[in-house]
C-alpha cells in the first residue's frame, strides 16, 4: 500500500504528479480545520513557508516519517524535535538561488538606473525633460556589501562582480575558507565597517535565534545616509521600528524589503508603510516558474526516504 503524503501548501503541478504516481497524496492547507484529522495518517508532509512543524505540530502526527520543505531555509521546522523523533527533513538549499540573484541585481538598477516610460501624448518638452531628469549611476561605480556569504551571496557577488561593483563582505565564517569558494575578489570586512562604507547593503543570512534583529538602531548607525539596504533573506532578521526611524531619519536613502516580520505585514501597524524611501514587496524573490519547480522536486527527496534510500538533500 503507498504512503500517505500530506501537501499543505502550493506545489508545482509537474512535481505533485510525479508524486502522485509513487504515494497516496492529500491536500490540506496548513490552517484548515481538516488539518489534523490529515495529519493522523501521513507518513510523509511537504510544506513551503507558512506550514510551522514544532512539537505541538508533531504530536498531530505520529505516524510521520519524512518532512519535505519545498525551500531553502528551515526556519519554520524544528529540526531538534524532528530529531527526536526520527523523522526526517529534507529541503532543496539551491533551488532559488538564481531567482533571488536576478531579484536583488533588479532591486539594485530600480534605484540606480530610473527609466520612465514616454507618457502618452508626450509633446517635445516633456521627451525632453525626461531625458534631462533621467540621469542614472552606473552600477560599477558602486560598492555592494554582502551580508552572509553562502549560497546566494557567492552567486550575487559573482553577477556583481561581472557587472564591475565593488565588493565588501562579512560572515561568521573566515576569511582563508571564503576566499576558498570564489574566482573574484572582494573585502572581507566586519559588519560596522561594511555599513559605514558600502553604497549597497544586502542580507543574506539565515534565520538562526542569533540573527534575529541584527539589524537594529545600533547597526543603522553606521549606514551612510545614502545607502540602498536590501533584504530579502528573512524578516526577522530586521528591527522594523529602527529601520523605520532610519529611513524617515535619512531621505536620500533607500530601502527594499521582499520578507517581513509578521508576514503578511499588518496594515494598520507595521511601522514602514507610508514611507516614501521604503518599497515593501510581497516576498517574491524566488517566485519564477524555474524556481518554483526546483523547489517543488523535494518531492524526490521525500519519496526517497519513504522507499528507505538515503536522501539527496537531508537537513535531519
Amino acid at each position: 500500500m503507498p504512503a500517505r503524503v500530506l501537501i499543505t501548501e502550493t506545489l508545482a503541478a509537474v512535481a505533485s504528479d510525479w508524486l502522485g504516481e509513487r504515494a497516496d497524496v492529500a491536500w490540506c492547507a496548513y490552517d484548515d480545520a481538516g488539518l489534523d484529522e490529515q495529519l493522523s495518517e501521513a507518513q510523509g508532509l511537504v510544506v513551503r513557508t507558512y506550514t510551522i512543524v514544532d512539537e505541538g505540530f508533531l504530536d498531530r502526527a505520529p505516524k510521520l516519517r519524512v518532512i519535505g520543505r519545498a525551500g531553502v531555509g528551515l526556519d519554520n521546522i524544528d529540526l531538534e524535535a524532528c530529531k527526536r523523533r526520527g523523522v526526517r527533513v529534507v529541503h532543496t538549499p539551491d533551488a532559488n538561488t538564481q531567482a533571488v540573484v536576478e531579484y536583488v541585481l533588479a532591486l539594485m538598477l530600480d534605484r540606480y538606473r530610473p527609466r520612465t516610460d514616454i507618457p502618452m501624448g508626450a509633446d517635445a518638452e516633456a521627451f525632453h525633460n525626461l531625458r534631462k531628469t533621467e540621469v542614472g549611476t552606473q552600477l560599477d561605480q558602486l560598492t555592494l556589501g554582502i551580508v552572509g556569504f553562502g549560497r546566494i551571496g557567492k552567486r550575487l557577488g559573482k553577477a556583481a562582480h561581472a557587472i564591475g561593483m565593488n565588493l565588501w563582505v562579512c560572515d561568521l565564517l573566515p576569511e582563508v575558507e571564503l576566499r576558498k569558494a570564489v574566482d573574484y575578489p572582494f573585502e572581507y570586512v566586519d559588519h560596522a565597517t561594511l555599513y559605514a562604507g558600502c553604497d549597497v547593503v544586502s542580507l543574506h543570512v539565515d534565520g538562526r535565534a542569533g540573527n534575529r534583529h541584527m539589524i537594529d538602531g545600533d547597526a543603522l548607525k553606521h549606514l551612510r545616509d545614502d545607502c540602498l539596504f536590501i533584504n530579502a533573506a528573512r524578516g526577522m532578521l530586521v528591527e522594523g521600528d529602527a529601520l523605520a526611524r532610519w529611513a524617515e531619519s535619512n531621505p536620500r536613502a533607500g530601502v527594499a524589503l521582499d520578507v517581513h516580520d509578521p508576514e503578511p505585514p499588518p496594515p494598520g501597524s507595521y511601522p514602514l508603510y507610508g514611507l516614501p524611501n521604503v518599497r515593501l514587496l510581497p516576498h517574491i524573490a524566488s517566485r519564477t516558474e524555474q524556481a518554483l519547480d526546483n523547489m517543488s522536486w523535494v518531492v524526490r527527496d521525500v519519496v526517497a526516504v519513504l522507499e528507505g534510500r538515503e536522501p539527496g538533500c537531508p537537513a535531519v
